[in-house]
């Protein structure tokens, strides 16, 4: 058997053994494997994409060889990998860039517990990213719903406490959905793993039995789902909690779980149910509505704004309105753009909440953006590591946003009709939204300063947050300039998806 295969195994292993070790360790050290494991995991990750570009088909894992029901079974395909060493590349720098300031929002006493509820996210994302069993999913859904709600209220004050009752409650409810759509799955195939599955619900399309309760099983599954992933109009809960949640909270719940999450329905839409029943049930036409409709919605709220971390939090429901949009096209070709898309966002993202903070902490801890005027000269690295992100998101050319924009529209153009000049409309309005209040923001943290307002010490960033900053910068502009081969990774993990 070849090491490689293990190596997924071994990386969700490693994530539950060292929150474990981080329990019983002081901050300090605690901190410092969190950072270690994340680092470890992106190494095993990017052996295993490796390994996964020499296959001709993705390969199960028996973990501990033993079939199902009594074992629990993974899938290494290239896509599975692919997104495992983005989300593991993003978080590793992430923690380097976020840690140093994390003792201005978390306490001593409960460092230890946020680096527990970070290694229990990053393996909870692995497992949601490579199983083969709908069981196994949910629970580390619920894990993975503990552990973000963790890293929200480890900072406790009022705003932060009702941000995280009521990221707490959302998430429930879409947890009890997607349960009660796995048991009505379970009950109507008798199966969980998702081969299985797959053949027993094609089955059923070709029947015609069951396929009441087949429909609601894909409806209950796809809403929780995209509750948690905070698809419009269920992102009620998302603005709250990315702006009031310690920076790097911000990064890790906007930049990467919620792109589990919708990696784990697409899991659902391809293996399990299929992507023409899924079209025949009309299921994508309501995600290419939400979709649309958020990539305008949020970028409004947006610009409503006053809050920089407002602002910032409302672009994430509009950037993940261009996720939506992309699987709600219902062909591969959509699906790939959005699957590009959501690297790109999570590269940009973290950028963005890190950043973020810093201009604001030059500003004397004020978020309006009157006060951040300068803040641009008195953080060079915040202000360029912002610009960049700013860019991408708005889709500069040479960023990745500007590449999955391009990818969306693409994939639009053979839907033909009123839907193709949809496609293309509501990307020309949400882009130009987008440079509204981003390029404001830019223009903001580079004007000149007000004369009567004090501002603190400029103060450097520790040469290991700068030196990640720029490296997460780097990552946007190579999604900008060298996305050929990722997207052919993509696109040929789609293939082995179906």
């Amino acid at each position: 058997m070849t090491l490689a295969r293990n190596f997924p195994f071994f990386s969700i292993l490693l994530c539950l053994v060292g929150s474990v070790l981080t329990s019983v360790l002081k901050p300090k050290a605690a901190r410092a494997l969190t950072v270690i494991i994340s680092g470890v995991v992106l190494v095993l990750s990017a052996f295993t994409l490796r390994y996964a570009l020499a296959m001709d088909a993705a390969e199960p894992f028996m973990m501990g060889h033993f079939p199902a029901p009594w074992g629990n079974e993974l899938r290494i395909g290239r896509l599975e990998a692919l997104m495992a060493t983005g989300i593991s590349g993003v978080l590793f720098v992430t923690l380097l860039a976020g840690f140093y300031h994390m003792p201005a929002f978390v306490s001593d006493k409960k460092l230890g517990l946020y680096c527990i509820m970070v290694d229990l996210a990053l393996g909870a994302i692995l497992v949601m990213l490579y199983t083969n069993d709908l069981f196994t999913a949910y629970v580390f859904i619920e894990i993975m719903t503990i552990a973000s709600c963790a890293l929200v209220i480890v900072r406790q004050n009022g705003h932060t406490l009702v941000a995280a009752t009521r990221y707490m409650i959302m998430n429930l409810l879409a947890s009890g959905l997607v349960l009660l759509g796995i048991s009505m799955l379970y009950g109507i195939t008798g199966h969980l793993l998702m081969e299985p599955l797959g053949r027993s619900v094609r089955q059923i399309y070709e029947t015609g039995q069951y396929m009441e309760p087949l429909t609601v099983v894909i409806a209950l599954i796809t809403a929780g789902l995209a509750i948690k992933s905070a698809m419009f109009p269920f992102h009620a809960w998302a603005p709250d909690t990315y702006a009031f949640a310690p920076p790097m909270s911000s990064a890790i719940l906007s930049g990467l779980i919620g792109k589990a999450y919708i990696f784990l329905l697409i899991k659902f839409i391809f293996r399990v149910i299929g992507l023409d029943i899924i079209v025949a049930s009309h299921i994508d036409s309501i995600l290419f509505a939400c979709g649309v409709t958020g990539m305008i919605i949020g970028s409004v709220m947006a610009i409503s704004q006053r809050d920089i971390r407002r602002m910032v939090a409302y672009s994430s429901v509009s950037q993940i309105g261009y996720i939506y949009m992309g699987l709600g096209m219902g062909t591969e070709v959509g699906v790939a753009a959005a699957l590009f898309q959501m690297l790109a966002h999570a590269a940009a993202k973290s950028l963005l909440f890190l950043s973020t903070n810093e201009l604001t902490s030059v500003s004397g801890d004020r978020k309006r953006f009157h006060y951040l005027h300068g803040a641009g000269y008195r953080n060079p690295v915040a202000g360029v590591v912002f610009t960049v992100g700013a860019m991408s998101l708005v889709g500069i050319p040479f960023t990745g946003g500007f590449v999955a924009k391009l990818y969306l529209a693409t994939a639009g153009m053979p839907l033909g009709g009123w839907v193709r000049a949809l496609v293309l409309v509501a990307l020309a309005v949400s882009t130009l939204l987008n440079a509204v209040y981003y390029l404001h923001t830019v223009v903001s943290i580079y004007r000149r300063a007000p004369a009567e307002i004090d501002y603190p010490p400029s103060h450097r960033v520790p040469r290991h947050a700068a030196a990640a900053l720029l490296i997460s910068m780097l990552m946007t502009v190579y999604l900008g300039i060298g996305s050929g081969p990722i997207m052919r990774v993509i696109e040929s993990g789609l293939k082995m998806f179906a």
